[in-house]
């Protein structure tokens, strides 16, 4: 840069005048630099072709659970007059929509799925599996615009800033610049500006899918604005960490170093050991165990074929009582029924409780991780961008319980038939009309609000980078001041 063409600095427009040179001549190095524009064209055509690949194959996978969401539900339909308790073990599949902005980041959904099968008296395993503590790592084989931008972006906004500063100290234009009487903020601000708007420029692809979601899908318009400003937060912060790097260290090589080695250990690193350690510290048992454990507990519940037991020997009073009668022979209703809806209460209740048990212990591993966020804000980040794309592990547990409160209803209202429609004597002979299980409503799944996603998730991630970005700009500063008051020494 040569400081002929810097003009003087006179006041507020002085420095602003400065800065804006600084920054085209930051510009104007880089179109110069064959090798930064070569690497930015590879990240900007790899956001593309990602952007491209995901939403086809998101298109694809939500073509396809409507599809077998309907083929379920013909099954359901067709099936013939029979004993509403088979149509209780012919069970249901359900299936959960994908979120217009699933594409852009996949989350934890490629490990925990999207497919319920609901039957009476057992619960779906996948309540209790182990994906969702697998699914926290980093994986390299997703190609989303979302791992673009969080993983490959930073190491490239380093590559093309990382000699801004130190490239000018080793040639020692740097020196003659401040002697000549350059503001420091003028330079930091210049150079600063220059690499965060290339920043945004290489995250343009994806936050123009993501502007284009949100002009085409009111729905999730909302969460794209957010995502956009996390994403672009989360770039510029990239960009003002490589300058800062490059100003404070002597050589560009050392500031290369630094910037790759930061690269490793809070992008690749972190990300991959936090969940190992978070599951160190806080044990969830196999899901072997806890169907196991669930077996034992539901054994101890009551044996509604004995009639000795305790529970149901009490329960059988009741009802008698409740009826006036002495015998099950003389009741209204199907006692049959109203055994096998009182167990299906019993074990639902069970159900439940060792999934909110699950999903304790999972959250208590998951805060460990959030910890770290201050560490390492690509952890932040990915928090923000998951629940926002509806792609994230409370979205799926929330899929999980409304479908347990869906099995729930569906199979008390087919045992609700068994009480009223069938006949005691001679139970297992007779059917009622398909008409009853046609008419039984339909599964719909609510997603999280996006106020409680903000609330929970979005404020604190931009916590987090808004911290960031606060400490890194304190740190231009007090970079500039020393550049100054080395000129006046």
């Amino acid at each position: 840069m040569n400081a002929a063409v810097l003009p003087r600095a006179a006041g507020g427009a002085g420095f602003a005048s400065v800065a804006w040179t600084v920054c085209r001549a930051e510009w104007r190095a880089l179109r110069r630099s064959a090798v930064a524009v070569t690497a930015g064209l590879l990240l900007l055509a790899l956001t593309l072709v990602a952007t491209f690949v995901s939403h086809e194959q998101m298109r694809a996978v939500e073509a396809e659970r409507a599809h077998l969401q309907h083929e379920a539900d013909e099954q359901w339909n067709a099936q013939p007059d029979r004993h509403p308790h088979r149509v209780v073990h012919y069970g249901h599949y359900i299936f959960r929509p994908v979120s217009p902005l699933a594409f852009f980041d996949f989350g934890v959904d490629p490990y925990t799925g999207h497919t319920l099968y609901l039957e009476g008296h057992r619960q779906n395993s996948a309540n209790f599996s182990e994906a969702g503590q697998s699914s926290m790592l980093l994986r390299f084989g997703q190609l989303t615009p979302a791992f673009v931008v969080q993983t490959l972006a930073p190491l490239v906004i380093a590559f093309l800033a990382f000699g801004s500063v130190a490239r000018e100290r080793e040639r020692g234009q740097l020196r003659l610049l401040v002697a000549q009487g350059l503001p420091g903020t003028a330079l930091l601000a210049g150079k600063l500006a220059s690499h965060a708007a290339v920043a945004l420029l290489l995250a343009a692809p994806a936050l123009a899918a993501l502007a284009t979601i949100a002009a085409l899908e009111s729905a999730v318009r909302g969460h794209a604005l957010w995502m956009m400003a996390g994403y672009a937060a989360y770039v510029v912060l990239w960009a003002l960490a490589a300058v800062l790097v490059s100003t404070a260290v002597p050589r560009a090589r050392d500031a290369l170093l630094a910037l790759v080695g930061a690269w490793i250990v809070t992008v690749i690193l972190l990300p991959r050991v936090l969940p190992d350690v978070a599951a160190s510290q806080v044990a969830r048992p196999t899901r072997i165990e806890t169907e196991v454990a669930i077996h034992r507990e539901a054994a101890a519940l009551g044996d509604s074929h004995d009639p000795n037991d305790p529970h149901f020997a009490e329960f059988r009073r009741k009802v008698l009582a409740k009826y006036g009668v002495a015998r099950v022979e003389d009741l209204p209703v199907n006692y049959g029924g109203l055994v096998i809806e009182e167990g299906e209460r019993l074990t639902s209740a069970l159900f439940v409780r060792h999934m909110h048990e699950e999903f304790a212990r999972q959250d208590a591993q998951a805060g460990i991780v959030a910890a770290a966020q201050l560490a390492s804000p690509v952890l932040a980040l990915r928090r923000l961008s998951n629940a926002l794309a509806g792609s994230d592990r409370a979205s799926h547990e929330r899929f999980l319980l409304e479908g347990e409160a869906y099995r729930y209803r569906m199979v008390q209202a087919l045992n609700r038939l068994h009480v009223n429609e069938v006949r005691y004597q001679g139970d297992r002979d007779q059917r009622i009309g398909s008409h009853f299980w046609r008419e039984l409503p339909r599964f719909k799944h609510e997603p999280i609000g996006l106020a409680t996603i903000v609330e929970r998730q979005v404020r604190p991630a931009l916590a987090v980078l808004a911290l960031w970005l606060a400490a890194l700009v304190g740190g231009a500063w007090w970079l500039a001041r020393r550049l100054e008051r080395a000129r006046a020494e």
